[in-house]
């Protein structure tokens, strides 16, 4: 009892963890981590991958182009059955899915809940990302703390605005949970700038740590 009930505990505490665990870890890019926890027909996952891993950048996005594709990175970021693909027999269904772009410049307005509230959320982020309210104030702000600087470009953007994450979260039902032996990350086919996956795994069975990468995209959960 007390077991299942710190593993209770820890699926819920998940997405607190991960944050901390991004706040420790360098920024790395080409690298993401997926944490998944799993009780009983229970699977929690907490994912985060680096801005030019998804949508190629990280800059402070205010043209029309890229806070499209930012919309369209959370709309696809929000359907995890479709990155990380788990075997039919587990029967598993997506119960929970929030994903949203962090850091930089209040960009993690950008936030998915499921396919049936996307379409309001990207309405609304293009409304709240206009270039009248944050582009020119921002680039404003640029320029008078980095005279001197323009030929830097998106670099610049970049580190003005802080390291960009994408951060996603994921609660799923598995009628079978002793069939999902491996996971397929087709998320790799997805975004191409992306190179490896750290995961952590906790269950009933204990804590495991696996690097999954491109050219290797399936995680076999039984090794």
């Amino acid at each position: 009892m007390k077991q299942a009930l710190s593993l209770i505990t820890l699926v819920a505490a998940l997405p607190a963890l991960a944050d901390h665990a991004r706040q420790l870890d360098a920024h790395e890019h080409g690298v993401g981590t997926l944490d998944i926890a799993i009780e009983g027909t229970t699977v929690a996952l907490s994912f985060e991958a680096p801005g030019a891993d998804i949508v190629g950048f990280e800059y402070a996005a205010t043209s029309e182009a890229d806070l499209a594709a930012i919309a369209q990175a959370v709309k696809t970021l929000g359907a995890p059955l479709d990155l990380f693909v788990m075997p039919d027999a587990a029967g598993c269904a997506v119960v929970d899915a929030k994903a949203e772009l962090e850091g930089g410049d209040a960009h993690g307005e950008h936030e998915e809940h499921g396919d049936e509230h996307h379409d309001d959320h990207a309405e609304e982020s293009h409304d709240d990302h206009g270039h009248d309210d944050h582009g020119h104030d921002d680039h404003g702000h640029k320029d008078d703390s980095h005279d001197g600087h323009d030929d830097h470009g998106h670099d610049d953007h970049a580190e003005d605005a802080g390291h960009t994450e994408f951060h996603a979260t994921y609660t799923l039902t598995c009628d079978t949970p002793d069939a999902l032996t491996e996971i397929n990350f087709a998320y790799f086919q997805t975004f191409p700038n992306a190179q490896e996956i750290d995961v952590q795994l906790i269950s009933a069975s204990g804590a495991r740590a696996f690097e999954v990468e491109r050219s290797t995209p399936l995680l076999d959960l039984e090794r």
